[in-house]
């Protein structure tokens, strides 16, 4: 546990993907939204002070670690969520379907992802802010890879043909996350197992939206409830109202 300083008001900076900036995928419309009630403003109302959500769509630790720095050097928040993975462990999956014979690489390697994010905490830490860790909500790979391939025969049998298996894209997803767990607790920093409450769920599939990647609008519910689970374990200085604990609205 890490000790927060009474104060009226806090400044919380969340850093990270098109997750926490809210991105779903709407079905109507046939594309990407940012969903009014995700998980970052169902907190706002419920939290002491200001939070900035900074997370861009695309985003990767290598992107998004210069601009976290030069935000927290302008704003000097209290604490920075981070929120990195699920774009720095993807794939060209176009490129992969066009030659799938030869190598390709994520979009951040497994150690530079590992380097950076232990880099984001000793920064965070030489400045007085106290850096949160999130874990990854987990992907369906079955609906992830038809979402890659475009349904087109010719890709998914290219892509399926490096794959090797559909389910190593689960795999491959779970190494980030579990490098996230293992930073964590080398550098003795905090985080909220994200994961693990999608994974509660039988059928997690339910929480994500038709691209097998993002949280739908329940998803960010889940996420939300989680993360202020963790402020209940013993940072509810946090919260506006110790006495109002849930998110219903």
């Amino acid at each position: 546990m890490f000790e927060i300083p009474r104060k009226d008001e806090y400044k919380i900076i969340v850093s990270g993907d098109s997750i926490s900036r809210g991105v779903i995928y709407d079905e109507v419309k046939k594309k990407y939204v940012i969903v009014q009630e995700n998980y970052v403003s169902l907190l706002q109302n419920k939290l002491k002070g200001i939070v900035s959500n900074t997370a861009r769509f695309g985003n990767t630790i290598l992107k998004g670690f210069d601009k976290m720095k030069k935000d927290t050097l302008q704003d000097k928040p209290d604490i920075v969520l981070i929120e990195y993975g699920g774009n720095d462990c993807d794939f060209n999956w176009n490129e992969i379907a066009e030659e799938p014979d030869r190598e390709h690489n994520p979009k951040t390697d497994f150690r530079d992802f590992e380097t950076k994010l232990k880099e984001m905490i000793l920064f965070l830490r030489n400045q007085k802010v106290i850096p949160v860790l999130t874990s990854l909500p987990p992907l369906h790979a079955e609906r992830y890879f038809k979402w890659v391939s475009q349904n087109n025969p010719i890709a998914e049998s290219n892509i399926l043909k490096w794959l090797g298996s559909v389910t190593k894209i689960y795999w491959w997803q779970e190494r980030y996350n579990s490098m996230i767990i293992k930073v964590a607790q080398e550098t003795e920093t905090a985080w909220i197992d994200i994961r693990g409450a999608f994974l509660q769920f039988p059928d997690f599939s339910h929480l994500l939206c038709m691209d097998g990647i993002h949280p739908n609008e329940e998803g960010h519910q889940i996420i939300a409830d989680k993360v202020l689970d963790f402020i209940r374990s013993g940072y509810d200085v946090l919260l506006k109202d110790k006495t109002d604990l849930s998110l219903s609205y």
